[in-house]
């Protein structure tokens, strides 16, 4: 039997031999190499030595954790504020809103609830943002559904709270954006990884299972390796998930 652990980055999973693994820790904060490798994030320290810090991502060719975090922040805010623009045609003109006042079906409030911080300082801003947003719906569903009895009461909450509850809602997103790196650190996970007799720390998003399979399970793929530092093994299919697993990963210089 080999053990596996199993993680994901980007969205595809990804498995290493179990045996050259140390430890799992929470990202940190990272010292900068100048002129170092583009495949490496910086170094930290490790039971009183210095080792390098190597980015899952950038070796397979994927943006950084925070530029996607970048990404999906600017969409959540475009889509709350077409959210609002929906509710103030509705409330304006007296057509149907077709969205949700439900705080967790929105793509803002799924991403919440998927979100889990492990920063005192996101989570203070992450708590603003759920209490914000919680308001944003019910205000906004409480204003349609007043709106044909009181059409100028309903009118006011749009303009005076809904407009200022969304002005917090925006600015807590704001912060986020202003604080990807952390964000990302405290999301992503470090494999502190042995390779002979070097030691050095992997950069992956998030860790999915550890998986204990027999070697014959793991079949051979013939596609040409990715790059020189990942070594491919072979493919597993765990459960009708298709993983890639790696024999061995090397450090750049």
């Amino acid at each position: 039997m080999t053990d596996l652990i199993v993680f994901s980055v980007g969205g595809n999973r990804y498995a290493l031999r179990i045996e050259n693994i140390q430890r799992i820790i929470q990202a940190i904060e990272l010292r900068y190499i100048p002129n170092s490798h583009p495949f490496l994030d910086g170094i930290m320290s490790y039971e009183n030595q210095v080792i390098k810090v190597m980015s899952f991502r950038k070796t397979i060719g994927l943006q950084s954790y925070a530029s996607e975090l970048d990404s999906l922040f600017t969409s959540l805010k475009t889509g709350h504020g077409a959210w609002v623009d929906a509710l103030k045609h509705s409330i304006n003109t007296g057509a149907k809103f077709t969205k949700t006042f439900n705080p967790h079906m929105c793509e803002l409030g799924k991403w919440i609830d998927s979100f889990t911080a492990y920063d005192d300082r996101v989570s203070a801003v992450l708590n603003e943002l759920i209490k914000f947003h919680k308001q944003l719906h019910i205000r906004g569903g409480y204003a349609c559904e007043i709106y044909k009895d009181d059409k100028l009461e309903a009118q006011r909450i749009l303009e005076v709270e809904i407009s200022e509850i969304f002005t917090h809602t925006m600015g807590s997103l704001d912060t986020f954006i202003k604080e990807l790196d952390l964000i990302a650190n405290s999301l992503q996970k470090l494999l502190i990884y042995e390779n002979g007799n070097k030691i050095f720390a992997i950069k992956i998003d998030i860790i999915e299972d550890i998986a204990h399979v027999n070697e014959s399970e793991i079949m051979n793929d013939s596609k040409e390796e990715m790059n020189k530092f990942l070594e491919f093994d072979g493919i597993l299919d765990l459960n009708g998930v298709l993983i890639n697993v790696i024999k061995t990963v090397n450090l750049p210089k």
